[in-house]
This record gives C-alpha cells, sequence and structure tokens, in this order.
C-alpha cells in the first residue's frame, strides 16, 4: 500500500516583527490544498529574523509555553496539517543565550517533536554581513531528534546543520525517510554549496529532503539565497523555488520509495564504518 504524503516548503523573508512573520505564514497555508497526510516545513527564523541585536533574546520562551509557540500550534491545527516551525527561540541553560529550536505540531495543535540546532554557524563570507557568530547569541543543542508520525519517520536538522553528515546519517540508521532542513542560508554559500550538499544528504540516506529557506534582503541588509526544495531519496529535484520570492512548494509523495531504494541498494547495511571500522 502506497505511503502518501503532501511535502510543502514555505519561502519567507522574514523580519524582526512576529506577528508579522506569522500573518504571513498564514496566508500562504490558506492557498495548499488539503491533504489527509501533510507536513509542511517553514525556514529558520521563521518567528523573528534579522532584527537587533539582542531580540531573539528578548522574545525567547519556555519550552511548551509562550505566544508564540501558541500561534503556530492554532495554525497547525486550524488547516489539519503537521507543522514544522523551522525555528523559533526559547530559553536555554544560559540566561545571555537562546536555543534556536524547531517545533513539529500534529493536526490537533499538539507538539510532538523538538530539536535544538547543534551546529553553529561562525564564519567569514564574503557578503554584506562579513562575519556570523551564532556561537555568541546562540546555545547549541545536545539531542538528535527522529519523531514517527504514521508512515512518516521525520529527521530533524537546521541550516548548518547540513554539512555535517554524520548527523544526517545517524538518523537515517534510526530509519529516517523525510529529512526537513530548514535554512537561512547566505547567498554566496547558496550559490556554492546549497543544491550539492542537499542532493548528497538525500542521495546517502536515501530519504526525501524538505528544505525551505529565507530569501532576498531583509531589513538588517542581510541577503538570504531562497531556492527553497524538495528532493526525493535518488536525489532529484521535485520543486525548486526561486531566489527572490516568498512562495510554498508543494508535491505529493510515496514514502514506499525510499524502502523501494534501499532493497535495491542497501547502502546502509553496506556501510563497514557502522560495523566493522568503528571508533574506538
Amino acid at each position: 500500500m502506497a505511503k502518501l504524503w503532501r511535502l510543502s516548503a514555505v519561502q519567507l523573508t522574514s523580519g524582526p516583527d512576529p506577528l508579522a512573520n506569522l500573518t504571513k505564514v498564514e496566508q500562504l497555508l490558506a492557498q495548499l490544498p488539503q491533504s489527509a497526510q501533510h507536513l509542511v516545513v517553514l525556514p529558520e527564523g521563521v518567528a523573528v529574523f534579522a532584527g537587533p541585536d539582542g531580540l531573539n533574546l528578548q522574545l525567547a520562551e519556555s519550552l511548551g509555553a509562550g505566544p508564540l509557540q501558541s500561534a503556530y500550534a492554532a495554525l497547525a491545527k486550524k488547516y489539519q496539517l503537521y507543522l514544522l516551525v523551522g525555528t523559533l527561540p526559547t530559553c536555554s541553560s544560559d540566561p545571555t543565550r537562546f536555543a534556536a529550536s524547531s517545533l513539529l505540531y500534529n493536526p490537533e495543535g499538539e507538539r510532538i517533536a523538538d530539536y535544538q540546532k547543534i551546529h553553529l554557524f561562525d564564519a567569514l563570507v564574503n557578503d554584506s554581513s562579513k562575519q556570523y557568530l551564532e556561537s555568541a547569541t546562540t546555545m547549541p543543542g545536545e539531542k538528535l531528534t527522529l519523531v514517527q508520525a504514521q508512515q512518516l519517520k521525520l529527521g530533524m536538522l537546521i541550516c548548518y546543520d547540513m554539512r555535517f553528515p554524520g548527523l544526517s546519517q545517524a538518523l537515517a540508521a534510526r530509519g529516517m525517510n523525510v529529512m526537513a532542513v530548514p535554512s537561512a542560508f547566505t547567498t554566496v554559500t547558496g550559490e556554492a554549496h546549497w543544491h550539492t550538499l542537499l542532493r548528497a544528504r538525500a542521495i546517502e540516506t536515501q530519504s526525501f529532503v524538505i528544505a525551505p529557506a529565507q530569501v532576498g534582503t531583509h531589513i538588517n541588509g542581510r541577503q538570504t539565497y531562497g531556492h527553497s526544495l524538495i528532493i526525493d531519496p535518488w536525489g532529484r529535484i521535485l520543486a525548486e523555488a526561486d531566489g527572490s520570492s516568498e512562495m510554498v512548494l508543494s508535491v505529493e509523495t510515496d514514502l514506499d520509495l525510499c524502502q523501494q531504494l534501499a532493497e535495491k541498494m542497501p547502502v546502509r547495511h553496506h556501510n563497514r564504518f557502522q560495523s566493522e571500522f568503528k571508533h574506538e
């Protein structure tokens, strides 16, 4: 029996006003077709992005409580879908830093999974921002998150995490068939690496990849790449957004394809580094 799921990716130019961002998300959700089994993934920084220093920390909520979380939970319930909030700021154990949390809500509006960004983007980039130092304001996560909802086995990553294949391979070893990678890639790194990294993660894990992105020039001058993607386990691009517009991508997929490919090419079973060459 086919395991049909609709996968949707929302591309936005989020700003520092959480209410304005939420309104844009709802406008795009209202355009989506009704589907019995539907996962919608929002980009990194969907709730608040490109604001003044300290805004994320100021707006950070305790995990499981707060107006931002309640508002996105209500959207999942209203539109009867699984809604993955790319990131919103939550409180961490360090009062000077927030956690970048991805939160998954079910069609009843219940939070069924959360993930805090593990790999933080500290880099020099030849763009208008010049330097990124996420570790100064963001507390890194400490756990992997794989959540099962019916036939969906969703592995959760965030943006820079995609550069570390050990993370996605660890999720694949636990049975992942869809990888969510909400992102806010810079235009410079996006042009160089975005498509290559995401297609590689899909191919090596034999999973669907859904990667919604921030796009365009933001209120603080930061430039993001866009080109949100939905990719199948063979590495084929099923849908791609442009590099300038807010929009939503949506495709119907058969999750059985992951198992079919694994039976024809059982790369997880063949991976000797998971058996014979384990680190001592």
